[in-house]
């Protein structure tokens, strides 16, 4: 009689790197006042809504995208303002093109380098495609160390630089000196990601043809898209068109592209409500200046992060009256007591300020006023 076959388990075929990893977590927002995840909180105009329902109805989606979407990219480089020299790339959001990249330069013994705290997902792919990963410990204030920085560069030679700017979870755009520096002495690419270009006051992308070792990266999620998951990246056709031979066929689907070309041929509308979004981060930043034993750090994203006295009650108490934010206390030395709000409505910024205050006002009662 023959034995039962065993089936192979999860820590006998996967990667060690693999099983210390922890999920992406999304926690659930069911009605909650979501200021959590840097999304654009206004609805599209009630013309624009039933333009895109007349395209939903009207899609060709028994037949698979035009792989190249190339009607989509040309409204990106009219919205961008890109030269004929810059190729565009299109992923599923920013983080296939980072899973691109990495996948594509991941020789044996490659590392990827960037600054700690930043985007996490620079860290994850990294272990994802088996490279090693070197963060950079940012200033206690959240700028670049560049002297660090640099040193970094030169002892690990690293085959990708990934650098958010602005940088997500400080919100702070780092020197351009500093970053053109390490352009300049970095022996592989180095990637700008530039998410949240349309609150910032700065962008890399008129330096393209200066640098060629210079990839800019953008998502269209915060500007309005979020459900589309659309990003690019734009840079020397002699990368992009290797890079091109990495990216799944048809991994911006028939809706995605029609509703994005749409958008962009509307980009005023989206460019208007990111100025109302930079007005309303204004307002609230001054808002937390106000607020005893929380202090704000300046942004040129949509989101503000700031460090309150009892992070973690505070964030506590701020669920339980119905507002969802970021919790960053303990991902990072730096971010110890740190929360993370992104900028809603005008009325869900003054809910948010009044629970905020509600809530350290609850854990100050709590830990004895201490």
């Amino acid at each position: 009689m023959s034995s039962a076959r065993k089936t192979a388990s999860p820590d006998q075929l996967l990667r060690q790197e693999l099983l210390a990893l922890h999920a992406y977590h999304v926690p659930p927002a069911t009605g909650m006042v979501k200021l959590d995840a840097m999304e654009n909180p206004y609805s599209l105009p009630p013309q624009l809504q039933e333009e895109i329902g007349r395209l939903a109805a009207d899609a060709a989606i028994n037949r698979y995208p035009d792989a190249g979407a190339h009607s989509l990219k040309e409204k990106i480089r009219t919205v961008t303002g890109l030269t004929q020299d810059a190729e565009v790339l299109l992923g599923n959001g920013s983080d296939e093109i980072i899973q691109l990249l990495a996948l594509a330069t991941a020789r044996p013994g490659a590392t990827l380098l960037s600054v700690d705290p930043s985007f996490v997902m620079y860290r994850m792919i990294a272990t994802f495609t088996g490279m090693r990963y070197i963060g950079v410990p940012l200033t206690e204030n959240f700028d670049l160390d560049l002297t660090a920085t640099l040193d970094a560069i030169k002892l690990h030679q690293p085959a990708l630089v990934f650098l958010a700017y602005p940088n997500n979870p400080s919100g702070n755009l780092f020197n351009a000196e500093d970053i053109t520096r390490i352009i300049e002495i970095a022996p592989g690419l180095v990637i700008v990601d530039e998410a949240y270009y349309a609150f910032a006051s700065d962008s890399f992308i008129p330096r393209l043809a200066r640098y060629p070792n210079l990839l800019v990266m953008r998502t269209f999620s915060k500007l309005g898209m979020a459900g589309l998951r659309l990003g690019f990246l734009t840079g020397s056709k002699t990368w992009l068109e290797q890079l091109e031979k990495l990216r799944l066929p048809y991994n911006v689907g028939v809706l995605a592209q029609g509703v994005a070309e749409i958008l962009l041929q509307h980009h005023d509308v989206l460019l208007q409500q990111a100025a109302q979004i930079r007005k309303d981060r204004a307002w609230l930043y001054e808002r937390l200046v106000g607020i005893a034993d929380v202090r704000p750090y300046p942004s040129e994203a949509n989101f503000i992060l700031f460090r309150a006295m009892h992070a973690n009650a505070v964030f506590v108490g701020l669920k339980q009256r119905g507002v969802l934010i970021k919790n960053l206390n303990g991902a990072h030395p730096l971010l110890t007591d740190c929360l993370r709000v992104t900028v809603g409505t005008p009325e869900e910024n003054e809910g948010f300020v009044v629970a905020l205050q509600e809530s350290l006002h609850t854990a100050q009662a709590s830990f004895g006023g201490n």
